[in-house]
């Protein structure tokens, strides 16, 4: 199976939850990151139900606070 991770092809087995993809996908700092499955913000909680299938889009994003000069 084929995912898009960043704009990058990853293979996968089997389809596997937001979860275990973290880990598969080797994502840097899971507990912070946001994920976007095809378009859609998916909440943290649902990550152990949400599953990443054959074709999906996969973006983390990383939200830095910071300020002003």
């Amino acid at each position: 199976m084929t995912v898009t991770v960043n704009g990058e092809p990853l293979e996968i087995e089997k389809s596997i939850n937001l979860t275990e993809f973290l880990q598969v996908a080797k994502a840097e700092q899971p507990e912070y990151v946001t994920v976007q499955l095809n378009g859609e913000f998916v909440d943290h909680s649902g990550f152990d139900k949400t599953f990443v299938k054959d074709g999906d889009t996969v973006e983390f994003l990383y939200f830095m606070g910071g300020g002003a000069r």
